[in-house]
């Protein structure tokens, strides 16, 4: 009786796996799309044991190089496609439907919400309008002095490694600072992570972004229903996590919306205006200020949407920045001739006073700065892929992908495509000079996405990684100390071996 009733339940669950799989399985035989073998309910799942953040880019890289530029991988019911073919890039990027973010994105939600990163439809179009904004080139000027600032901390505390001989981890230096910047650009607050890095929301955010990512290789920690039983301790640290970041963030908006209601009160309130000459030096001006100014239908935004914008504008504003300033930080230090042209470049530019602030014009003018910046993030992308969800069938070219499918735009592989950019594995900043770019194709190269869901803090993110790198190279001579990359993926581009360089201070 035991065997039948087993066995039964063994045909159910096959059946239902079948039914489940069924059209994602045709689409994939039809359009000829290999992958690795797949058995029924696991999928792929035994493969995936072995896989983790610090083996995924390899490991997809060895299945590029068995499969060709496109494979299918499924999880349990999860059907995934990873490619390197510029085709999908250009398909999936510029269409003005597909928007919904790939399943990895899921585990931002519990931070992020529906904030502009993960959110579609009229919501996200409307929020997206507001960013703008943000944006605008007289805000940024105000957000560079910001920088620069907070860069000069940085160097000063990187004089206690500067000796020449010791190996220093450049991204844990670069990502506090990054963290200074974008909290004092997207909430009008400074939480002095750089000098105080226990600081609660400091500590939580740092715990967020590096609890989640693991998830998504453990079948255990996987799915949200799971999780609290398979990681109880775990899950009980990210929620607490979460809710220190929300909670510093509920506050700085209570506080600011307060400032503004009595400024209105009292007359001295000014809103927001592009044309204004001034607007670049008022000290108050922040993201969460155009935020509050802000509305969609003549409605204001409330707390709770607020709320989800700063902590994505944080969410992507700190690590990317810190990933690709560290990963340029240690291309130059191993191209010396690179590093003594971008020298020569800001003594040109910016002036001999390494302690001399800096302007938005003046970095925009670090033109050879900015082709090692590319570069750099050509070779280490700091967001390796992007992620798309069917919600409906997909056609590219003669390829069909079914709906209810994650693709994965994996930039760190399809950036070192011969076919685009010759000796794909060299750093060659020169590739970037005007008129000598190699990639021909739009979407050849692509760090920022490209699109409808492009970054649209693109330019204040090279403000920044211009105003960090220039602010190290004008006081300290990089050296190629330390182990090499070993990257990993960690919703970013990190190195298990450390982002390594060494420091020599620079004769005055």
């Amino acid at each position: 009786m035991w065997l039948t009733l087993i066995t039964a339940a063994l045909i159910l669950l096959l059946t239902w796996d079948f039914g489940r799989k069924r059209q994602r399985v045709l689409a994939f035989e039809k359009s000829g799309i290999p992958g690795p073998l797949s058995v029924p309910i696991l999928g792929c799942g035994l493969q995936a044991l072995h896989l983790g953040a610090e083996n995924i880019i390899a490991w997809v890289g060895e299945q590029f190089d068995q499969y060709g530029k496109t494979f299918r991988f499924w999880i349990l019911g999860e059907s995934l496609v990873y490619t390197k073919d510029l085709k999908y890039f250009e398909t999936i990027l510029s269409s003005t439907t597909l928007l919904a973010k790939g399943q990895l994105y899921e585990y931002l939600r519990p931070f992020l919400n529906d904030g502009l990163l993960v959110s579609t439809g009229r919501k996200w179009h409307a929020r997206r309008k507001i960013f703008t904004h943000a944006f605008h080139f007289k805000v940024l000027e105000h957000y560079v002095e910001i920088m620069d600032r907070n860069s000069g901390v940085m160097v000063d505390n990187l004089r206690k490694v500067a000796d020449g001989k010791t190996t220093v981890d450049m991204l844990k230096y670069v990502s506090l600072a990054a963290l200074d910047v974008i909290t004092e650009a997207a909430m009008g607050v400074q939480v002095n992570a750089q000098n105080d890095p226990d600081f609660p929301y400091i500590k939580a955010l740092k715990s967020v972004v590096y609890i989640q990512p693991d998830r998504m290789f453990r079948f255990s920690w996987r799915y949200n229903w799971l999780f609290p039983l398979a990681a109880p301790l775990l899950h009980r640290q990210l929620l607490s996590d979460i809710r220190v970041m929300h909670d510093f963030t509920d506050k700085v908006i209570r506080e600011r919306r307060e400032t503004v209601r009595r400024a209105k009160a009292d007359g001295t309130y000014r809103p927001l205006s592009l044309g204004d000459a001034e607007i670049g030096s008022k000290s108050q001006m922040a993201l969460l200020d155009i935020l509050l100014q802000s509305s969609i239908d003549n409605q204001p935004l409330s707390d709770a949407d607020i709320r989800e914008e700063v902590d994505t504008f944080m969410f992507e504003g700190d690590d990317t920045t810190s990933s690709g300033v560290s990963h340029a930080l240690y291309a130059i230090a191993r191209h010396p001739a690179a590093q003594q042209r971008i020298y020569e470049e800001l003594q040109r530019v910016l002036g001999p006073d390494p302690s001399a602030p800096v302007t938005q014009a003046q970095l925009q003018d670090l033109k050879y700065l900015e082709c090692v910046i590319k570069e750099t993030m050509r070779l280490y992308p700091p967001v390796p892929a992007v992620g798309r969800h069917t919600q409906k069938e997909l056609k590219i070219g003669n390829k069909t992908i079914a709906a209810d499918t994650s693709i994965y735009l994996v930039l760190y592989y399809a950036h070192r495509d011969p076919d685009y950019f010759p000796d794909p594995l060299s750093f060659k900043p020169e590739r970037f000079m005007d008129g000598e770019e190699q990639g021909h194709d739009t979407f050849a190269y692509v760090p920022f996405s490209a699109g409808p869901k492009n970054c649209i803090g693109q330019k204040f993110a090279v403000l920044e990684m211009k105003a960090l790198i220039s602010k190290v190279l004008r006081f300290y001579e990089l050296l190629p100390l330390g182990e090499e990359l070993k990257p990993m993926l960690n919703f970013i581009l990190r190195s298990s071996s450390g982002i390594n360089v060494g420091l020599r201070p620079r004769k005055s």
